[in-house]
């Protein structure tokens, strides 16, 4: 029998998060933007598939850095 891996034990895909409500308010108060303004992620993407985020969530991505150490993207995640 074959073992489905998961793509996010992959070492390249860094770590993904859906947000909560109140996570999304406090990250668009602190950098006075709308939910509109943040860049996308697609709906169809793998890992969006994988960890169950629907149209409208955002994803905090946190990637490691080589200067920073660690970076954190955000996402929201559309249909198209």
């Amino acid at each position: 029998m074959k073992r489905k891996v998961s793509i996010l034990e992959h070492e390249w895909v860094p770590k993904h998060e859906v947000m909560s409500e109140s996570e999304v308010e406090e990250l668009l108060r602190k950098y006075g933007i709308g939910k509109d303004q943040l860049p996308r992620i697609k709906v169809t993407d793998p890992v969006i598939k994988e960890i169950g985020a629907k149209e409208g969530d955002v994803v905090k991505i946190t990637r490691r850095s080589k200067t920073a150490g660690r970076s954190v993207y955000y996402r929201l995640v559309v249909a198209r």
